[in-house]
């Protein structure tokens, strides 16, 4: 009798065992995934890919309302996502093409858009993003937080999607993970000097308003490598580094994965 109950104790163990995951299911989270070798993974119905020891990915976006639902080899995982309030923050005294830009400067905007999209897009078999990310700036201050909407010279904008850290211009910036640089571009209209490395299965991260950049594209660094220092390049109002997290397309807090304690 004590055989069969240990049997069954197992059954029900292994067969309700689909995943682990680290990271909080709220919005804006990044979110490491670990099931069996092998297995076949759906984020809502897109398929992920799973690496040879079992890791996978996703994101949850800012205003991510409804549940998410992780099918592992055809069984449901659903996940409640908890809402997060977000910081109004208003920025005054820009100057005003850099707020509503003249109309001869829209197909720039376009062209620069579509060649971050493309970076952000990248599905490759990079691992890296299993490792743990660092953060870019010694001794900075954080002046501006994601997910915060922001006012332009009294004007509603899109959300900050990044995480801003205030230093003095020519500080030096390390790369938070090890990657690939998949764009870099000394002066955008809105990001001025601009990195993006591949993490792998559609992490990227960037890098905004740099004064110099040292990396090149293709290039792999290593966590910790110097790739630039920080600058007021673009559209900014000051020395300091924009720093995002993606998902593919999803934007994601860059705070779900930086130790910002100390």
């Amino acid at each position: 009798m004590r055989i069969l109950t240990i049997l069954v104790f197992l059954l029900i163990t292994t067969s309700s065992f689909a995943a682990t995951f680290d990271g909080k299911f709220v919005q804006g989270s990044f979110i490491l995934g670990k099931t069996e070798p092998g297995s076949e993974v759906f984020i809502d119905k897109k398929k992920v890919k799973i690496t040879t020891d079992g890791y996978f990915v996703f994101g949850l976006g800012r205003d991510r309302k409804n549940d998410i639902v992780i099918t592992i080899n055809q069984k449901k995982i659903v996940k409640k996502v908890f809402k997060r309030k977000y910081k109004i923050q208003r920025i005054d005294g820009l100057e005003e093409k850099k707020v509503t830009p003249p109309e001869e400067i829209y197909e720039r905007i376009k062209e620069e858009n579509k060649w971050i999209g493309e970076a952000r897009s990248i599905n490759s078999d990079l691992i890296f993003f299993k490792e743990k990310f660092i953060i870019p700036v010694e001794n900075s201050i954080i002046t501006g937080v994601y997910g915060s909407q922001r006012i332009l010279n009294g004007k509603p904008k899109w959300p900050h999607y990044g995480l801003d850290f205030a230093a003095d211009e020519g500080t030096k910036i390390k790369a938070m993970l090890d990657g690939v640089v998949t764009l870099a571009e000394r002066d955008l209209f809105y990001t001025g000097g601009t990195l993006i490395f591949d993490h792998g299965h559609g992490i990227s991260t960037l890098y905004m308003h740099m004064e110099k950049i040292f990396v090149k594209k293709d290039q792999k660094v290593k966590v910790g490598d110097i790739i630039g220092t920080v600058g007021s390049t673009g559209r900014a109002t000051g020395a300091h580094l924009d720093v995002r997290l993606n998902w593919f397309q999803i934007r994601l807090d860059p705070a779900s994965v930086l130790d910002l304690k100390n």
